[in-house]
């Protein structure tokens, strides 16, 4: 995997260090307006814990105040985890073995009024909520009943899609308001984002799709008797199947191969890969060095474990590719 900073990171460091107040440097009223740079960030951006961001990405932008993420509950028995729970995998695991049922609700309206009701207590003056697709969840009209009733505007946008496809979209918003633009500009910047994005997935059994209602019982059927294991993807918001493999080993490999042609369509230096996984790190981490031996010249890859929300319905094993244009950001101020 990338262990360099990615260019997009080191820009959002010094943007964010800008933001914070330097006490002790006192400077003259003449020179206040050529030093200040570019305006604080007006449009907060608000998602869910789909987005699948990588926690030293979100770390890294926390002191700029720009990022809520919301998070969406799993139900496994009669208790509610949230997804940073820290044994929450383990719970997940055990209840998949022993076939206890785990469920997914959307966040309540409450939790997202409260957000929106914070940005504004912050003195932002917008608000671009980004979620998961609502063909997979509940959670964009639980944001938006919460928009009809914020003190200030809020743009609720469908990502129509999951994981880090609808995380760059997020990336691309929070850049976008950390440079100073307007909220028409951070949706441009979002949804140009989410557009570009491929999302590419493999999981070693249908059944929990089919219990969550995210693929139907005749497909689940299906793969289960013959065996197959399918090589899926997202379209318009929807699971849709790509391929049908007839063994993990070369499902995986087939991945790998969308995932390679879709790279080198783009190109690689333009090019960035997330991987997801969920107790399965170490396969996750061998498909990474795969791809990025076979694409010379990409950059930026990331590790992140799938969200609870979306491991409940993908099972244990679930590996996934996103692939997406990488957007060049900005030059970063010069050092005064």
């Amino acid at each position: 995997m990338v262990n360099e900073t990615p260019p997009a990171l080191t820009w959002l460091k010094q943007r964010v260090a800008r933001l914070r107040p330097k006490p002790g440097n006192p400077i003259s009223a003449e020179l206040a307006p050529e030093l200040a740079g570019p305006p604080a960030p007006s449009v907060a951006i608000v998602t869910d814990s789909a987005a699948a961001l990588p926690p030293g990405w979100v770390s890294e932008i926390a002191g700029s105040g720009v990022l809520t993420v919301v998070p969406i509950p799993v139900i496994i028995g009669e208790n509610v985890y949230a997804d940073d729970d820290a044994e929450l995998e383990v719970h997940i695991s055990l209840a998949l073995a022993s076939g206890k049922p785990i469920k997914t609700s959307r966040p309540s309206p409450g939790q997202f009024e409260r957000a929106y009701k914070a940005a504004a207590d912050a003195g932002f003056t917008q608000i671009v909520s980004l979620h998961l697709s609502k063909k997979l969840s509940g959670t964009l009209e639980a944001a938006q009943l919460a928009a009809d009733r914020s003190p200030i505007p809020v743009h609720v946008l469908d990502s129509a899609t999951v994981g880090m496809g609808q995380g760059r979209g997020v990336q691309a918003a929070v850049e976008s308001s950390l440079r100073g633009d307007e909220a028409s500009a951070v949706i441009a910047a979002a949804t140009t984002a989410f557009a570009a994005t491929a999302v590419y997935f493999y999981v070693p059994s249908l059944e929990q799709l089919r219990r969550g209602g995210r693929i139907s019982l005749a497909s689940s059927w299906f793969g289960t008797v013959l065996d197959i294991k399918p090589i899926l993807g997202i379209k318009d918001g929807a699971i849709v199947p790509l391929e049908k493999v007839r063994t993990a080993a070369k499902a995986i490999a087939r991945l790998e191969s969308l995932a390679l042609a879709d790279i080198t369509a783009r190109g690689a230096a333009g090019t960035r890969i997330s991987l997801h996984h969920f107790g399965n790190a170490d396969q996750a981490r061998a498909l990474g060095r795969s791809l990025e031996a076979g694409a010379p010249g990409l950059e930026d890859a990331t590790l992140t474990r799938l969200p609870a929300v979306l491991a409940a319905h993908a099972g244990l094993g679930v590996l996934v590719v996103v692939v997406s244009d990488a957007v060049v950001p900005p030059q970063p101020d010069p050092e005064l």
